[in-house]
């Protein structure tokens, strides 16, 4: 029970110093979500690892709860402010409304999540049709992305190619996946990213129409800060 009380004591003091992180800007997301999650996370970590190797005090539960919620928080503020970084280079702010990939005129849409930064590229700015070479202006934007990450070198990056369904699954897996080492060879700053075509599969919009299939037709480059919270991008 003295422990429990501890923690819970810890886990505030995380979540009022997650608080505390601001970044001036115009484009950028102020909610900070992964932040007060790694201060939470770290807090508790850190309050049971020094009532486990004997500290077995509400003092040094405290102290262990608070290293571990600023440790914490830190890797969460890394990632919120990649995100800001990343919306500002691309002219765009963080945009984690579901139903922005529906709107044709987003060419590219940044948002996050709790694991992982996401950058959508709509193919219309980046390729040709059936052709794996960027353009110049897409080229640019990733490029950028690739500098920004030379700033996070414990970032770790996958690519997803996508396409809609016109010709054979394999033709589109071939394609989808030409066109994620492409992006991907572009951002290997820090490492080789994870890179995987996904075909037309995890479709936006039902493939029934030029628009949706439109739609359909992107490539996502995913950040994470670890590399065991990666999942399928195409499932």
């Amino acid at each position: 029970m003295k422990l429990h009380k501890t923690i819970l004591l810890s886990g505030a003091a995380a979540l009022m110093l997650g608080g505390c992180y601001n970044q001036p800007g115009l484009v950028q997301d102020e909610s900070y979500n992964r932040t007060k999650t790694g201060a939470a996370t770290g807090a508790a970590a850190g309050a049971m690892l020094a009532y486990n190797t004997g500290s077995r005090d509400a003092k040094s539960a405290i102290i262990g709860g608070l290293l571990g919620a600023a440790l914490g928080g830190a890797i969460g503020y890394n990632m919120d402010q990649q995100a800001n970084d990343v919306a500002r280079a691309l002219g765009t702010g963080v945009n984690n409304d579901p139903l922005a990939a529906l709107d044709p005129n987003n060419d590219i849409i940044v948002s996050k999540t709790n694991s992982y930064v996401k950058i959508m590229f709509r193919d219309r700015m980046m390729f040709a049709s059936g052709s794996s070479n960027l353009q110049s202006r897409a080229k640019s934007k990733v490029k950028k992305v690739g500098q920004l990450l030379a700033n996070y070198p414990q970032t770790v990056v996958g690519v997803a190619g996508f396409t809609d369904n016109t010709g054979s699954y394999n033709y589109n897996q071939g394609l989808s996946q030409r066109r994620a080492n492409t992006v991907g060879n572009l951002l290997a700053v820090n490492g080789r990213p994870y890179m995987k075509g996904c075909s037309y599969d995890k479709a936006i919009a039902p493939n029934n129409s030029a628009k949706n299939k439109a739609l359909n037709r992107r490539v996502e480059v995913y950040l994470y800060a670890d590399r065991n919270n990666m999942s399928d991008p195409c499932r």
